[in-house]
């Protein structure tokens, strides 16, 4: 059966047996505890997405969406769409010590949790593309979701183990609840993609076995 927020709260709920105020106000945030877990271990293609954005002469950062997680490719449109190779942050300012050095960009990297570093910084204004992994939205704050309508069981057992962790449960039982949804959350990784930290332009998708 599908989980809407309702549905998924009551649920848990259910299964610990506990009505403890501490505990029910914290539930939202269980449950989005659990969803981070299941979407920092499987990469899915229903959350993958494009978008656009801009590149300011000289300037040789580019701010992240909103709910980037880990990045695809990254594509500067210079009279056709000219692929970046991700290195690290090291090697950008190995590479391009000054800031100054302009010309299109070839790399990218990570820079912190808000900002990508390019190398070389832009010599003009410049439109780029990133394919990337996305955080979708919870069903904490929307009332259904991705998750909830196609994986009930990994978010279920994934908000159990969260759950019992919080309420410091029963250890037989949460190995219980844990080995229900390490087995759920292998199902799930059959049908998407295994976790990579490269992007997919120049390393390819790293890809789970299929049942």
């Amino acid at each position: 059966m599908a989980f809407t927020y309702t549905t998924l709260k009551a649920t848990i709920q259910d299964y610990v047996q506990s009505t403890e105020t501490d505990f029910v106000a914290n539930i939202d945030t269980i449950i989005k505890q659990a969803e981070d877990r299941i979407l920092k271990s499987v990469q899915l293609p229903d959350f993958r997405i494009n978008k656009l954005g801009s590149l300011t002469s000289g300037n040789q950062y580019l701010t992240m969406p909103s709910d980037f997680i880990a990045p695809y490719s990254l594509a500067v449109d210079d009279s056709g769409y000219e692929y970046l190779i991700f290195k690290d942050v090291n090697f950008i300012r190995e590479a391009y010590p000054s800031s100054s050095t302009t010309g299109t960009p070839k790399y990218y990297a990570i820079f912190d949790e808000n900002t990508f570093i390019l190398g070389p910084s832009p010599d003009d204004d410049f439109t780029v593309e990133l394919h990337y992994f996305y955080k979708p939205a919870s069903i904490v704050d929307d009332g259904t979701s991705w998750l909830g309508t196609n994986a009930e069981s990994v978010l279920l057992y994934g908000c159990l183990v969260e759950a019992y962790t919080f309420l410091k449960g029963e250890a037989d039982l949460l190995q219980v609840y844990m080995a229900r949804y390490q087995e759920a959350l292998e199902d799930l990784k059959g049908l998407g993609e295994g976790y990579s930290t490269t992007d997919s332009y120049r390393s390819g998708a790293v890809r789970g076995a299929r049942g």
